[in-house]
């Protein structure tokens, strides 16, 4: 009886200790598992996280290379082109501003007739919050709008609009448009001005470190994951699934020089192939154009978000402004400045019939997105540049080195020879068949 009591014993021991034992194998493996991220996850972390280190550098040249400050206005020369990926139709005026829980500040809009204007404000991850202007204010579209930290109350004028912020700072950017009238244009655009309290407790932009378009930030993304996630909330709605996935890499990283190795390989070999395919063929494309329709809001794409960051940032939603990027032809041949193309708009699909507002088509050269210089000083065409119609109704655009014979100069972009080129083809306040992606801008034919 002992030794068979014995025996249950020793069965029941054995058994409780292999449980056990499979148990704690089985934790030891999830613990495992759920340390080292798949490779997929290190290239959606990235993705994510690559948006916001594009604001946080364009944050660090303003304030720390231009100087230019928090809450100052920058009024940008009109005609300007020295800069990224000018757009010479508008004048500019950007600004950082920055409020905390007891100030707010002041932005003062002035009274705009009969040409566009918005004052689009951003967040610290490319996302518009709102456009300040006469379709989305239409009882104040002008006066003193109160600029406040989200859930404060500070003090503000009477009779001045609220308006949210989700953060302590914000990227102001607006544009006046010039319609052939640069004096009147230049005159509204220092209109728009600030009134700054006194005590704004202001934080320094984060150190990162340095990248660049042709080499993009690798696995030291991951190395101030808390910093940068705790930096700026951001509306995407699934930012918590992948800033999860985000702090996990951070946390494996830290665990062996092994591990931030395989972070980097896949980094270096997946996350940025994934990244720079996608800004390749991005978008919906037909006829040699790329746009799209995800800008300014983007939902849950963080690729889009990355894209638009890289190639455009401070991109408008939709409805303000729709960019057809242009790389190639037709036939999906990259663009050369010693070819000759023509882009034909019919006369029943003109671009001014589809905008409430303006377009314009800027060239620019690749891959600096620098306009290009010619003996015209010719860099965009518009509605007001005087284009002359076709004896049909229709309308040319020519591209070319030298005037084509065929061409009228008026209608003729000069584009740099032996060298690559881009074109941005800009839509203000469009009407609902480019929302809907029914109206293309004309294919970019090469004439032979």
């Amino acid at each position: 009886m002992k030794k068979s009591l014995l025996i249950v014993v020793v069965i029941f021991l054995f058994i409780s200790c292999k449980k056990e034992t499979s148990t704690t194998d089985a934790a030891t493996s999830n613990t495992e598992n759920n340390a080292t991220p798949t490779d997929q996850d290190i290239v959606d972390a990235y993705i994510y996280l690559y948006a916001r280190y594009l604001v946080i550098q364009q944050e660090n040249h303003d304030i720390n290379v231009e100087k230019v400050g928090y809450n100052k206005i920058k009024y940008n020369p009109l005609g300007s082109a020295q800069f990224v990926n000018p757009n010479l139709d508008v004048a500019y005026l950007e600004a950082w501003i920055a409020v905390d829980a007891a100030h707010a500040v002041i932005l003062n809009v002035p009274k705009i007739e009969g040409r566009y204007y918005t004052a689009q404000l951003l967040d610290g991850w490319g996302e518009v919050i709102v456009n300040i202007n006469e379709r989305n204010f239409p009882k104040t579209p002008y006066g003193k709008f109160a600029l406040v930290l989200k859930g404060s109350n500070p003090t503000i004028p009477a009779g001045a609009v609220k308006i949210e912020l989700p953060s302590e700072k914000v990227k102001m950017l607006a544009r006046v448009e010039l319609k052939g009238t640069s004096a009147v244009a230049k005159k509204l655009q220092e209109q728009f001005t600030f009134n700054v309290p006194d005590g704004i407790k202001i934080a320094a932009p984060i150190a990162i470190p340095e990248f660049t378009p042709k080499a993009p930030i690798g696995g030291e993304i991951f190395d101030k994951v808390e910093d940068v996630l705790n930096s700026y909330p951001d509306a995407m709605p699934k930012a918590k699934e992948y800033q999860e996935k985000a702090k996990a890499i951070s946390e494996y990283a830290k665990t062996n020089d092994k591990a931030k190795a395989h972070i980097d390989e896949v980094v270096k070999t997946k996350a940025i192939p994934a990244f720079l395919a996608g800004a390749k063929g991005f978008g919906t494309q037909k006829g040699g154009w790329s746009v799209s329709y995800a800008a300014g809001n983007f939902g849950d794409d963080i690729l889009a978000r990355d894209i638009i960051n890289y190639g455009g940032l401070w991109a408008n939603r939709v409805e303000e402004a729709i960019y057809f990027v242009g790389l190639t032809d037709s036939n999906k041949q990259l663009l050369n400045g010693d070819k000759v193309y023509e882009i034909k708009f019919p006369k029943e699909a003109l671009p001014d019939s589809v905008v409430n507002a303006f377009w314009s088509v800027t060239l620019y050269s690749v891959p600096d997105y620098r306009v290009v210089d010619n003996k015209l000083k010719r860099y965009n065409l518009n509605n007001v540049s005087g284009l002359k119609k076709n004896p049909d109704g229709s309308l040319s655009i020519w591209l070319a080195s030298s005037l084509p014979k065929e061409a009228i100069e008026s209608n003729w972009l000069p584009t740099p020879a032996g060298k690559g080129f881009a074109l941005t083809f800009r839509m203000y306040v469009s009407k609902k068949p480019v929302l809907d992606g029914q109206w293309f801008p004309a294919p970019i034919e090469e004439k032979k």
